[in-house]
């Protein structure tokens, strides 16, 4: 069966990060289309009508929004490779811990980096042309 998978990311993206790394583990082929974070492409926003944000994994014109959701997506879809979560309960508990300790702590915290240093540079140009 072959089927047609695009990931719509930005490569500064740590939650895009997570969604290549899982690709790349279960050796997946796949379109890679570039999304910078504060444009919104017209199928940016069609493929996710909720929040508008990357990364957006599309696999046979369907997609799947949210990067931990986008992992079970591929793990639970591509199960004929290695699985890429634990088999004992309490390792995957203790991965999920992690998932989320890393979303809440450190990828929220460099995209809000990302987002004050862009948002400094429009003010910087805004006061450039008074």
């Amino acid at each position: 069966m072959t089927s047609e998978v695009v990931l719509l990311d930005t490569y500064v993206s740590g939650f895009g990060m997570r969604a290549r790394i899982a690709l790349a583990k279960k050796v997946i082929q796949y379109e890679s289309k570039e999304h910078g974070l504060s444009n919104k492409s017209s199928i940016l926003v069609r493929m996710n009508s909720v929040h508008k944000e990357i990364p957006i994994l599309i696999h046979n014109g369907k997609p799947v929004c949210e990067s931990l959701r986008i992992v079970q997506y591929i793990d639970e879809v591509w199960k004929d490779k290695s699985s890429l979560m634990p088999s004992d309960p309490y390792k995957i508990a203790q991965a999920r811990f992690w998932a989320d300790f890393i979303d809440k702590k450190v990828l929220l915290a460099s995209e809000s980096a990302y987002h004050f240093e862009e948002l400094n540079l429009n003010f910087e140009l805004i006061v450039m042309l008074e």
